[in-house]
């Protein structure tokens, strides 16, 4: 699939060509931002199957803004104490109408509109930042000592609250163009499907409570698919494990990281975690082989916390990593994101020493993206170069030290060359991808990997 060339011009943004997963586009129509929700699509002409389908009028379109839902008389029993020192998901409880999973979608609560009351109908209206706080953020509420709310006291909330969208515009067989509504959601919000005949254009992110429209919502589907895997390097880097994996003999795979190796909280764990989607792939791809696969996920936790582990922790290092004695190692640390390039340097040094004296081969999994704020961008378009020093750092790591480096950075970091906000694929909207986030991660160790 060939890549495209994205233009950016005055509010919106002009694509030259554009892929979709039955049609190629040349001389695609432009897509601007011409008001608050309002999007204007240009003249162009796009492939579909046999026939050139040409857009002759440029087409207006508009935009509903993201729903706003209301909730009354939402029950919540015994409030804990608000906890302002916590993290804003975890500052007290998350109302129910913005809870991800785990914690709470950012900014999606209307804050004006929260009102705390002791029965159903009204009874006392309790007092903000007298009987209660509320994190205006995140969503979550406690109780304040000194109040009229007591640790058995039984409250009811109103409130409001937005939902997230990702929209398709797309192009008929005429050359019309419509747009698609996508299923609103707090998190992962997924897109409108694009009907058989037609082109997809772009995607329109709307996150909840989204004031207007700009050019940051619009996502042109410039690929479908990561243009440039990494040559296969295991017969260089991996050779022990490639020899096993095609002579059919017993490989032990130890996948070893942080939550998101864990993955607990996939829907269907067991088969969409990164480790086994990989590991399903593997054998499809050597069927000769044996694999045993050992999950060794501490969430919240990074390498550090590993090492400090004592003797008879279920996550102590010597006995839970090097005790396992595995061919390979995979390890995901999207926790370890605080190091320095220099501090990757004297960590990893002490692991590749460690595992080769135990013979094990090495893996190094480059993260996913997490929440923009935590990456410092500003935005979900043109992020291709992920700005965080641990990431440069694993890179020149594994240069240095010829370790197999699994660089799904870059595949997060083009996600919206395919349309897609990869905020969307985060199940908590913080740092937990869902089941196509984790198919990245199996891409990218797929691509270390010949096929035969």
């Amino acid at each position: 699939m060939p890549i495209f060339a994205l233009v950016l011009i005055l509010t919106g943004l002009a694509f030259c060509s554009l892929a979709s997963g039955n049609a190629e586009v040349a001389t695609a129509p432009d897509v601007n931002v011409t008001g608050d929700w309002q999007v204007r699509v240009g003249v162009g002409q796009v492939q579909l199957a046999e026939k050139l389908v040409t857009i002759v009028t440029p087409a207006t379109i508009i935009v509903s803004p993201a729903p706003l839902v209301s909730v009354t008389a939402e029950r919540h029993d015994a409030l804990p104490v608000f906890n302002a020192g916590a993290a804003g998901w975890a500052k007290g409880v998350r109302l129910q109408g913005v809870v991800t999973q785990e914690t709470s979608a950012k900014g999606y609560l209307d804050p004006e509109s929260v009102e705390v009351t002791s029965t159903p109908d009204s009874g006392i209206t309790y007092t903000r930042d007298a009987d209660y706080a509320l994190d205006c953020d995140w969503g979550t509420f406690g109780r304040l000592p000194g109040g009229r709310i007591n640790e058995h006291t039984t409250v009811y909330v109103r409130y409001r609250h937005g939902l997230g969208r990702l929209d398709t515009l797309v192009v008929q067989r005429n050359g019309t163009v419509e747009l698609r509504l996508g299923l609103p959601a707090v998190n992962v919000p997924q897109p409108a499907p694009t009907p058989v005949g037609t082109v997809a254009l772009a995607h329109i992110w709307v996150p909840g409570r989204l004031a207007h429209l700009s050019a940051e919502q619009i996502f042109p589907i410039m690929e479908t698919a990561y243009p440039h895997p990494a040559p296969p390097v295991a017969d260089q880097l991996l050779p022990t494990t490639l020899q096993k994996l095609r002579n059919g003999k017993a490989v032990t795979i130890l996948a070893w990281g942080d939550s998101v190796t864990e993955g607990s909280f996939l829907p269907a764990p067991e088969t969409d975690r990164w480790q086994a989607q990989f590991v399903t792939r593997l054998r499809v791809r050597f069927p000769k082989a044996h694999i045993t696969l050992v999950n060794l996920g501490w969430g919240g936790r990074n390498t550090e916390s590993f090492l400090n582990e004592p003797p008879g922790s279920p996550f102590n290092y010597a006995e839970k990593v090097l005790g396992v004695k595995p061919d390979l190692i995979v390890s995901e640390f999207v926790n370890d994101a605080g190091l320095s390039p220099e501090g990757v340097e004297a960590r990893y040094s002490k692991l590749l020493a460690d595992f080769h004296g135990i013979g094990a081969e090495w893996i190094i999994l480059t993260p996913h993206y997490v929440r923009p704020d935590w990456m410092d961008l500003t935005r979900e378009r043109d992020i291709d170069t992920d700005p965080r020093p641990y990431v440069a750092g694993l890179r020149q790591f594994a240069a240095r030290h010829h370790v197999a480096l699994a660089d799904a950075a870059l595949r997060w970091g083009r996600l919206w060359r395919q349309g897609i906000p990869y905020t969307t694929l985060l199940l908590n909207a913080i740092n937990h991808p869902d089941a196509h986030g984790m198919r990245l991660f199996a891409d990218s160790l797929l691509d270390i990997f010949p096929e035969k």
